[in-house]
């Protein structure tokens, strides 16, 4: 599990690693071009019901840590699936990763 922290006071948010490093390339990406876009996820049933949203934006401390020490192997499919829907009105949020895509390690 790793974290993603952000805002100024921060939020903090657990991920599962995988899901983080993808989540790390597509948040970058659109940040370093200079765009604002929302984020949603859900919470863990341990964690009660409901989901969060935030808005980020290029301005605002954004940090990823990760508890493995290995970079997980990014799946491309996957990664542009995420980025279509952060281009979206609803923004960025986690879907279900594609079985059988093309993997190749990035970072």
């Amino acid at each position: 599990m790793g974290k993603l922290i952000y805002g100024t006071p921060s939020i903090s948010v657990e991920f599962d690693d995988r899901i983080l490093a993808h989540l790390k390339v597509v948040m970058l990406a659109k940040l370093r071009r200079g765009e604002s876009f929302t984020f949603s996820w859900e919470y863990k049933s341990s964690q009660g019901s409901g989901h969060s949203s935030v808005w980020l934006h290029p301005a605002i401390p954004l940090q990823f840590d990760f508890y493995g020490k290995k970079d997980p192997t990014l799946n491309r499919v996957w990664l542009e699936e995420l980025v279509q829907l952060a281009n979206t009105p609803a923004g960025l949020r986690i879907i279900p990763e594609p079985t059988g895509s093309e993997q190749h390690s990035e970072n």
